[in-house]
């Protein structure tokens, strides 16, 4: 059950709806300056409409982080080249129909060479979100006939598929950022991002959740021993997550790329119950449920940041902006 929820800890969703800025390649230019931002469906800011449906929306965290910067630079302009279900894969070779159309070059990331290209000197930031979706595929049981989550026992993963995703993380990754540096130059400031962990929301699917958070593997197993290998399943799922977050924060560093950390907001580590708290959930999973749909009974389970967790994202991101 972890290990799936890891692997899937922020799957891209396809969508339809406008945010601030362009799309591939188009944009207006008026002699501002620019901000691109790139990515899956963090960076177009895909969240669950009132039936639970997957849609763009102008709530994404690039949408907030650029409002945020035109307070102070009003002529910055934002040319939004994401894409919903972008892996690292399709980011560089294009590949699905839905984002392909989106790009007069090919891929995003052609695209967004083309765009540094023909805006050379007037970039003055990129954003970039990828990465997750190479494990879109590997989880099994996530959602019931009905849409909702199933019980955990009900959630299993392609370890094969989990360990091709990783692979082509590990040799994408570099060449991504490589190029995005070279076509961006080594004067615009370009911030990659981790990812977060919405796992621990999973735990609300059974017992006790405040319990479970805080169990340890061993004494997981002994509080619910119809599901024995839960230990190892969640010690999985966090070495998932890890060699995800390190890969990409090892390539974007490489190439001088800044890197916009998630464990700063979402506290993947703190199991203390915080002073006052109404639900007695720990600190890292009532996160998850406060920034994430993972614990909207309504249009959830669903692993996108809400308006109030695009918020958080964006402003780590500020913190890094020169």
């Amino acid at each position: 059950m972890a290990a799936a929820a890891a692997a899937v800890m922020v799957a891209g969703c396809s969508g339809s709806g406008d945010g601030d800025g362009g799309g591939g390649g188009g944009g207006t230019d008026s002699g501002g300056s620019h901000y691109l931002s790139l990515g899956d469906s963090l960076a177009v800011g895909v969240q669950p409409d009132e039936e639970g449906h997957p849609r763009e929306t102008s709530e994404g965290y690039t949408d907030f982080l650029y409002r945020t910067l035109k307070e102070d630079h009003p002529r910055l302009q934002h040319e939004r080249m994401g894409c919903g279900g972008e892996d690292t894969t399709t980011f560089m070779e294009g590949g699905l129909p839905d984002c392909d159309e989106r790009y007069e070059h090919g891929s995003q990331l052609e695209e967004a060479e083309a765009f540094l290209a023909g805006h050379e000197g007037e970039v003055d930031l990129v954003t970039l979100t990828i990465g997750a979706n190479n494990f879109t595929t590997c989880v099994r049981g996530i959602n019931s006939p009905e849409g909702q989550a199933p019980d955990s026992e009900d959630v299993d993963i392609d370890r094969a598929c989990v360990e091709e995703g990783l692979d082509r993380l590990r040799e994408e990754t570099p060449e991504i950022a490589e190029r995005l540096r070279a076509a961006a130059g080594p004067d615009t400031q370009i911030i990659g991002m981790t990812y977060y962990n919405p796992f621990l929301a999973f735990l609300l699917l059974d017992e006790d959740p405040a319990e479970q958070a805080a169990a340890s593997a061993e004494e997981a197993e002994e509080l619910f021993p119809e599901t024995e290998a839960r230990g190892g399943l969640a010690e999985e799922g966090v070495d998932i997550l890890l060699e995800v977050n390190e890969t990409l924060t090892d390539a974007y560093r490489e190439e001088g790329i800044d890197v916009a950390q998630m464990d700063a907001v979402f506290e993947p580590t703190n199991q203390e119950v915080p002073e006052g708290s109404d639900t007695g959930l720990p600190a890292n999973l009532q996160n998850v449920c406060d920034l994430t749909w993972m614990c909207d009974e309504e249009r959830g389970p669903d692993i996108h940041p809400n308006e109030e967790g695009a918020r958080e994202i964006a402003a780590v991101f500020a913190r890094e902006v020169d």
